[in-house]
């Protein structure tokens, strides 16, 4: 097509089609008739059809298309920020939390708590951390800060809350002893190599 035809403004030139829609209903009975005609026609039962089919495959050879939330989950990427993890060291099962405090500081919605102590070993402890998810912007600064790899965002991402002061204690977060083994690693400063059961050699007896 030329640069001349879409100049041509002229719509008389144009070939339209004129479809036959039929005459327009002038009395309440020919309204009715058409309200009838339009209604039960051979492409409603069409798509009462299609339907049908797609329940029964459902209800009867387990072919669905859909997702049974919530004991089905989508899987989400693995940056997906979502709610906060406190994970573990792999070796000796304790927290890697060392309360440094760099996490609370740097959190810009002001939703991270803490208070540390130290134990009968003088050993630096976290006694107590929240973090309210009601002001929690999710932007993932408190993980990128940590330098132990001990909060992370998890794979849960049901933030709804019936009450509006959602808090998460230290110990809803952490990672349970019982299920180690499932922990997920991120990479990153201080994260367990691929290689690691490699590098580790036992020590030698002094005696």
């Amino acid at each position: 097509m030329s640069l001349e035809q879409f100049k041509n403004r002229n719509v008389g030139t144009q070939n339209y089609v004129a479809l036959d829609v039929g005459k327009a209903p002038k009395t309440p009975m020919d309204r009715f008739q058409q309200v009838i005609t339009r209604t039960f026609n051979g492409e409603l039962f069409v798509g009462l059809w299609v339907t049908m089919k797609a329940m029964l495959k459902a209800l009867f050879a387990n072919d669905m298309h859909t997702v049974k939330y919530p004991f089905e989950k989508l899987p989400i990427s693995p940056r997906y920020r979502a709610i906060h993890d406190m994970l573990r060291l792999l070796e000796s099962g304790n927290y890697r939390c060392i309360g440094c405090g760099l996490c609370e500081k740097i959190c810009i919605s002001n939703c991270i708590t803490m208070d540390t102590r130290y134990d009968e070993n003088q050993r630096k402890e976290v006694s107590e951390y929240t973090i309210n998810f009601g002001r929690c912007i999710y932007c993932g600064y408190c993980a990128e800060v940590c330098p132990e790899l001990a909060i992370v965002h998890g794979q849960r991402y049901e933030t709804a809350s019936e009450q509006r002061a959602s808090y998460s204690l230290f110990d809803d977060m952490l990672t349970p002893i019982d299920k180690l083994n499932l922990q997920q690693e991120y990479d990153g400063f201080g994260a367990v190599t691929p290689n690691a059961d490699e590098n580790i050699k036992q020590t030698p007896l002094a005696y």
